[in-house]
Order: C-alpha cells, then structure tokens, then sequence
C-alpha cells in the first residue's frame, strides 16, 4: 500500500505492506539509520521515536497506525524544544559509553521534557525504565537530563 508519511516534518511517500514495523520503514525504506534495532519486541527502547509527542517504540508499531500523525526521529532531535540542550548535555556529562541505545535515550528524555519541565529523580526514572542502557551509564542519563532542564 501507499503511505505518505509526515516524518522530521517532511512528506515521506512509501509504498509498504500496512502491518510493516515503522522501524523498518525509517531505516530500510528512508534510510535514516539513527533509530536503531534492539529487541524487536519495545522492550529496550533503542527504537524510540516520537509520534505526535508522545515517545513511542516503532519496532511494534504497524505504519498503517501512524500513517496520519508527525512522526520525529532522532535526524530532528535538535528541533524539539528542549532538543539541543539534551545534546549539550549528554556532550558534557559525556553520557555515551557505546552509545548504542542514545537515540532511544534522547528521544524519551526529550518527551519527557516537554511533558515536565523540572522532573524529578521520579519522574525521570519512570519516564526512561523503559529504556535499557546495557553499559549502565544510568546515573549520566538521569543528570544530562537535570543538566538540559535546568
């Protein structure tokens, strides 16, 4: 089927089976290979992208589903609101270690800023708990985070 998809606010046209994962669209069929592939099952979080706002894991999520919504990738971090100061962030408190699961990391980070300005130790760990992190750099996450909404 024909889809034209509105992604890092830019008409993308498609032509994919309706039940295909957006993951697979963003990376096979477009080519932007920032979101990365971690479990296949929104387990990990490696997949996070943004659909109308809201973070969500593309790796189960059907492109028929979001065929009408904005859907943003971690290409258009730096133009969400609180964008580059979650890059400057995680620049400075040098947050990565492999850096695998970042764009995950920054996408739900950058959600939850824009729903909290000043989270908490709480809100910060209930809005990443689905994102792992297998170096653990943890503790970085949850103060690039402060760093970006101070």
């Amino acid at each position: 089927m024909a889809f034209t998809l509105q992604i890092n606010g830019h008409p993308h046209s498609v032509d994919v089976d309706g039940d295909t994962p957006l993951l697979w669209v963003i990376r096979d069929v477009l080519g932007m290979t920032g979101t990365k592939f971690g479990c296949g099952q929104a387990l990990c979080g490696a997949c996070t992208v943004h659909v109308d706002g809201v973070a969500t894991r593309s790796c189960v999520t059907p492109i028929d589903s979001v065929a009408d919504s904005e859907i943003t990738t971690i290409e258009a971090l730096g133009t969400l609101p609180h964008g580059t100061a979650l890059q400057n962030a995680w620049i400075e408190l040098d947050v990565p270690q492999c850096g695998y699961c970042q764009s995950g990391q920054l996408m739900s980070a950058a959600a939850l800023l824009s729903d909290v300005e000043h989270p908490t130790d709480e809100d910060i760990d209930n809005a990443m708990s689905g994102n792992v992190c297998r170096c653990g750099t943890y503790q970085r996450i949850r103060a690039a985070i402060k760093l970006a909404s101070a």
